[in-house]
């Protein structure tokens, strides 16, 4: 990590004395990805005491995350649990490629062109109107098109980046 990011160190997390030596209170942002749930807890516990501005901390689970947040993290992720749900999304339906949950109904998804949508321009499909998605962005290959337009045709091999609630994604999901 060190050529990606302005300064990385090593050193017992859980020592408050390791962390001051170093100066942690001057990182903008301090992620903690400890596996150890004790030793996270405590870290970031840490980091607050010693006035880190921005702590992001890995929970292993929500109550894992419920005592990051109330020690002070500022943002917890849930690398593990966000991956699994990806991951079945992309093997329950075939279409999509990728899926990111935005909020607990709304969610943002790739999907592959189907038959149904190929050859035809954004306004014939009525995607909106249809199944109150919007379409972001149209892949094609190595091009990007992040500002589609109503005229835009989908052509085979497409992919549809498309923003909506969970169960409009499903309808589009199921459109062939």
């Amino acid at each position: 990590m060190a050529d990606q990011v302005t300064h990385v160190v090593t050193c017992d997390a859980t020592d408050a004395a390791a962390l001051k030596a170093m100066g942690i209170r001057n990182f903008d942002v301090v992620i903690v990805a400890i596996g150890d749930v004790q030793a996270s807890i405590l870290c970031t516990l840490l980091l607050k005491e010693l006035g880190v501005a921005e702590v992001v901390a890995k929970a292993d689970n929500d109550l894992h995350g419920k005592v990051l947040q109330r020690t002070g993290a500022d943002r917890v992720i849930y690398p593990e649990r966000d991956s699994g749900v990806r991951l079945a999304h992309n093997l329950s339906a075939s279409t999509i490629l990728d899926y990111i949950e935005l909020a607990p109904d709304y969610s943002m998804v790739e999907i592959s062109a189907t038959q149904a949508l190929i050859g035809k321009s954004l306004r014939q499909l009525a995607l909106r109107a249809e199944f109150n998605v919007n379409v972001i962005t149209i892949r094609r290959g190595t091009l990007m098109n992040i500002t589609p337009q109503a005229d835009d045709q989908v052509l085979a091999g497409d992919i549809l980046i498309v923003i909506g609630r969970n169960d409009d994604i499903k309808r589009l999901e199921e459109y062939q």
